[in-house]
């Protein structure tokens, strides 16, 4: 089969009407916790994985994605109207955004933010279907070492690129680890960090941990936030772009699409770290870069172009090897588990219709939030004015019927909260929880590969080093290390960060 059997076959799949039903209300609910601030992808979709235990595979993943990639387009909504980005992503599209909503243009804001935004997703579904298959069969070539030698480099790179100080993102990784290490050791049959409750003898549930440290914490910090806000006034008219605006900001568009997918793709990337390179890139480009924080519009077309498009691709390396690229794709390795799949390469070769159905439920997930969310401009504007203090106990209550719903176990609502105490208390110490969560997806992962990979060697270590594939990734991983800790580049790092 080629590529166009194979969409063929993920347009059959995804064009069902349950699944476009799905596709729709995944697409809704990203835009809409998108122009909510202080709620977030990671949030939402570590609340609704209980919700996905009873459903259809394929509509489940259908639904998480559309959150994950609707979030990036709502996210500008709040950006560019009230200066307060509704998701990570849009904090650099307030710059330019916002200046231009304030000097009357936010009709010319909000549709280069939307044409972006589908212009990207599409590339980025492109890329998905013509690289997924090949990295696919690539890892074919992988065995156990490979695998191990994979995941360390998959979290040195998340160490490198997550924000703040090195130091505190590897102690992070590491507690992550050890998180993942709790329950019975299935090679000897004893406890791991139990201390005799016989709750955590499974092990630490995913859900429990995700939503504590991503859903609650993040609603004990935003009580803490003044909820000041200031949306605009007025009707909000001219949502067509003139024709030399779209001109101006088309090479914006395309090369922040080209910089998001390659982001997307690098473990401990994704859509923030994509749109601050393409803001700075697009400000390095400029005839007059005086321009960019007064309303220019490339620096609204590029950032946006750039978050979808990384959004898109951080699941080839979740679909093709099995590694999660960042939080929300361990979230979405989450979720596949719940549903009794492995991640991997597997899935594309005994399941072609999840795999291709998902890819093809992208570009239709696109098409829909270009055309549901310039006409309702209006609605998410009125969403905007919802006080903070009536929306977190909903949500609150929501997630606690959740966690208690997926193995009515009351112990696991316990568990949620004391993680909820935790992230909060990561919050203050300015910690990033994202690199705790990929190390405790990935250490089980690690240590299975780990073991397997002695076994078969004999316990000669060496076999990391006599493969190639796996010398080349723990080499990688060990040059990135000495790039960063390098005084220059960590001053480099710092500084582009704290931008």
């Amino acid at each position: 089969m080629d590529i166009f059997d194979h969409l063929a076959l993920g347009f059959g799949a995804a064009l069902t009407l349950s699944n476009l039903g799905f596709c729709l209300i995944g697409a809704l609910l990203g835009t809409l916790i998108g122009v909510l601030p202080g709620i977030g992808p990671i949030a939402t979709i570590a609340m609704l994985l209980p919700l996905t235990f009873g459903m259809p595979p394929l509509a489940a993943l259908i639904m998480l994605a559309g959150i994950y990639y609707g979030s990036q387009f709502g996210g500008s909504t709040t950006a560019i109207l009230v200066n307060l980005p509704g998701e990570s992503a849009s904090v650099v599209t307030c710059i330019d955004g916002h200046r231009m909503a304030r000097q009357g243009r936010a009709g010319a804001a909000l549709s280069i933010a939307a044409i972006g935004s589908f212009v990207a997703g599409t590339a980025g579904t492109i890329v998905i279907a013509v690289f997924g298959p090949v990295l696919a069969a690539f890892s074919q070539r992988f065995n156990s070492p490979e695998y191990f030698s994979l995941m360390v480099l998959g979290l040195v790179s998340a160490v490198v690129l997550a924000h703040g100080s090195l130091l505190k993102a590897v102690t992070m990784i590491f507690v992550g680890l050890l998180l993942g290490m709790v329950g019975t050791d299935m090679t000897s049959g004893t406890g791991r960090y139990t201390f005799d409750i016989p709750e955590l003898s499974d092990g630490l549930g995913f859900v429990p941990v995700a939503l504590g440290l991503f859903g609650l914490s993040e609603i004990i910090v935003n009580l803490e936030r003044p909820e000041a806000r200031s949306l605009l006034a007025g009707k909000i008219t001219g949502l067509w772009i003139r024709w030399r605006e779209l001109t101006q900001s088309l090479p914006a568009v395309l090369r922040g699409t080209a910089l998001g997918c390659a982001f997307g793709v690098l473990p401990g990337g994704g859509p923030t770290l994509s749109a601050f390179a393409s803001y700075s890139l697009e400000k390095k480009l400029a005839d007059d870069p005086a321009r960019f924080g007064q309303g220019a519009i490339e620096g609204v077309a590029g950032p946006e172009s750039a978050n979808n498009a990384a959004a898109q691709t951080s699941f080839i390396p979740l679909l093709t090897l099995g590694i999660p690229s960042n939080a929300v794709m361990a979230l979405m390795m989450g979720a596949m588990m719940i549903q009794g799949i492995a991640p991997g390469a597997q899935v594309m070769n005994q399941r072609p219709e999840l795999f291709w159905g998902l890819i093809a439920s992208m570009w239709v997930g696109n098409a829909m939030l270009l055309v549901i969310n310039l006409p309702l401009v209006g609605l998410w504007a009125t969403l905007l004015k919802t006080p903070y203090r009536l929306l977190f106990p909903c949500i609150l209550i929501f997630s606690c019927i959740g966690v208690y719903s997926l193995n009515t176990s009351a112990f696991e609502v316990l568990l949620t909260a004391f993680f909820g105490v935790v992230g909060y208390v990561f919050a203050k110490l300015d910690c990033e929880p994202a690199p705790l969560l990929l190390g405790f997806v990935l250490g089980p992962l690690m240590e299975t590969s780990l073991r397997r990979a002695l076994l078969i060697s004999r316990g000669d270590p060496m076999v990391f080093l006599e493969r190639p594939i796996s010398a080349v990734l723990l080499g990688l991983a060990a040059l990135l290390l000495l790039i960063v800790v390098a005084p220059a580049v960590r001053r480099g790092r710092d500084t582009a960060f704290q931008e």
